[in-house]
């Protein structure tokens, strides 16, 4: 006798011959500890699994939704929809979220009145309870049928409201893409993790592709296609564009990968994050190695003024923003592969126990990557915004705003106005930044850690919030613009005075030698030009910011973790 298969395994069978996953198989994932009764093994290990429960939710014979008691593998919808929740060290209440999860052995997913029904219920009921939403999709986009039409348009376009409305009142949607997402439901990726207000995170694996229209269907309109649906919009697509924002191997490294940033974004209420550390709040970060490469031996050189004068040799920020962050947590970079935006780090991480996003600037210029216009930098430059940088400090700062504090630091000498930036809407992106601040709720707590000019001082002025805090290590930088582009711009007359007031100018010119000549008041010309961005840099120092309400405090560089640590 053989042991007939449950509806589960079935469907996982059926799943698997797809290369895909089965819905109560990622629910088993999330389950499983030790002491579960699940009613199956997981096929692949995930060690220290947190322990979970779930229970399925769905529409009973009077239309309400509501928990339900049956077999797995019993849904009437193409997908599956319930509460979870799974233990959490930092988090003694558990991180309990909806979960909505594909089924890609009906139909492929495909999205009508059922599925989008259960979708709207399933945001509805994390709005009453004040809770994420968690999103495995796997759809082939609106159903395609003799019996239905334009009616499941409509319907996914009432699933599309309701995650604008979610999503603009600060519901956190989190998706992992593992498998096909196709017309309506990439639309609905976008809508929840892709817009300037969004706070949820988008994990795509390597299977996984956000498509509108399928690869055979494009070549049959005559459009353009690729190889593959995945190289159509694949992660070597949504990556580098900014709108996936994390890369996992496969579904297990995505969901380990989810529930680190949990630990820094999981908000629900009454329940707070519990704030340990083993990192000392007052440990000099500046006695940590610094970088070779730059030079640097320890990272209390760039903050000396002998071994870095005026603030201006490269470093490179993540090592300082490590030094930083409490050692005993490791921070998740998040928006990492998006290319053009590699002058500036986000990092989720913690300082002083406290969850928070730290946001860096590049200090170090960088090479760019394949090919770019010829009125453009040919490398990124250090202490530079350019037109993805300020998106992704825009994007950090509005997915930050109500969960926890930001901390930048910043080495910032303004935005790039290459034709090149400007042509890519650095306005725009450079406003978004703005407008992010604006609307912060929480504490921005903003450090100079060398210099800081132009409109980059505007985006993140002290007057834009209550909410912030500006301070500046000593030795560093605050003005309108620097010293040396001051002298050769704005005050090239004052040089051209002092030149022709200058002793060594009438021998310079007695030599008979024109070239020799030219030569030498050039010399002299260049050596009063550095003396007056000098005397400028003088007189804009630190102390004049301060002393005019543009910062709030000055800060020597070994006591920067304990003064943002006792402000947190």
């Amino acid at each position: 006798p053989v042991k007939p298969l449950t509806d589960h395994q079935r469907g996982m069978l059926g799943a698997h011959r797809r290369g895909l996953f089965y819905p109560f198989e990622v629910i088993d994932w999330l389950t499983y500890g030790p002491g579960s009764e699940s009613n199956s093994r997981p096929l692949t290990s995930w060690p220290q699994a947190p322990r979970g429960s779930f229970q399925e939710w769905d529409y009973n014979e009077e239309q309400n939704f509501q928990p339900t008691e049956r077999p797995w593998g019993r849904n009437t919808a193409n997908l599956v929809v319930g509460l979870i929740k799974n233990d959490h060290p930092d988090f003694p209440k558990g991180l309990e979220r909806v979960l909505i999860v594909g089924d890609s052995t009906r139909t492929m997913g495909s999205l009508g009145e059922e599925e989008s029904r259960r979708v709207i219920a399933a945001i509805d009921l994390a709005d009453e309870r004040g809770l994420p939403v968690e999103w495995v999709p796997i759809s082939s986009g609106a159903r395609i049928a003799f019996d239905s039409g334009t009616e499941n348009l409509d319907w996914t376009a009432r699933v599309l409201r309701r995650i604008v409305e979610f999503a603009e009142n600060g519901g956190v949607i989190n998706i992992i893409v593992d498998g096909p997402c196709v017309g309506a439901q990439s639309y609905w990726n976008a809508e929840a993790t892709m817009l300037m207000h969004c706070k949820g995170a988008l994990i795509m694996t390597r299977r996984g592709f956000m498509i509108l229209t399928g690869r055979k269907a494009l070549e049959y309109s005559g459009s353009v296609s690729a190889e593959t649906n995945t190289a159509l919009g694949g992660e070597e697509i949504m990556l580098p564009n900014g709108q996936a924002q994390y890369q996992a191997r496969d579904l297990l490294d995505a969901y380990s990968m989810l529930f680190r940033h949990y630990e820094f974004t999981y908000s629900a209420p009454n329940q707070k994050a519990r704030i340990s550390t083993d990192d000392p709040g007052d440990r000099d970060f500046t006695e940590s190695p610094g970088d070779p490469d730059s030079g640097f031996q320890t990272l209390a050189e760039i903050f000396d003024d002998t071994h870095n004068p005026g603030r201006k040799r490269p470093f490179a920020i993540r090592t300082v923003m490590g030094a930083v962050l409490d050692s005993d947590s490791q921070p998740l970079e998040r928006w990492n592969h998006v290319e053009g935006a590699e002058s500036a780090v986000t990092w989720l991480g913690k300082l002083g126990g406290q969850p928070v996003t730290m946001i860096g600037i590049e200090s170090r210029p960088t090479r760019r990557k394949g090919q770019h216009p010829v009125d453009g930098p040919d490398t990124w430059m250090s202490g530079t915004l350019f037109p993805e940088s300020s998106r992704k400090i825009a994007r950090s700062i509005n997915a930050a705003s109500g969960t926890h504090p930001v901390v930048v630091l910043a080495n910032l000498s303004g935005f790039d106005g290459s034709p090149e930036s400007l042509r890519h809407r650095q306005l725009e992106w450079g406003a978004e930044i703005a407008r992010a601040v604006v609307n912060f709720d929480g504490k921005i707590l903003f450090n100079v850690i060398g210099r800081y000019h132009g409109g980059a001082f505007v985006v993140f002025s002290r007057d834009l919030n209550e909410g912030i805090r500006v301070s500046a290590l000593e030795g560093t930088y605050a003005s309108v613009i620097g010293g040396a582009p001051a002298a050769a711009v704005v005050f090239p007359r004052e040089v051209d005075r002092r030149l022709a007031n200058d002793p060594r100018l009438a021998d310079a010119k007695a030599i008979e030698d024109p070239a020799v000549s030219r030569s030498r008041i050039a010399k002299i010309r260049a050596e009063l030009q550095s003396e007056l961005a000098t005397e400028f840099d003088s007189i804009h120092n630190i102390e004049r910011a301060k002393s005019v309400g543009s910062l709030d405090d000055i800060v020597k560089a070994g006591d920067l973790r304990k003064y943002l640590t006792d402000l947190l």
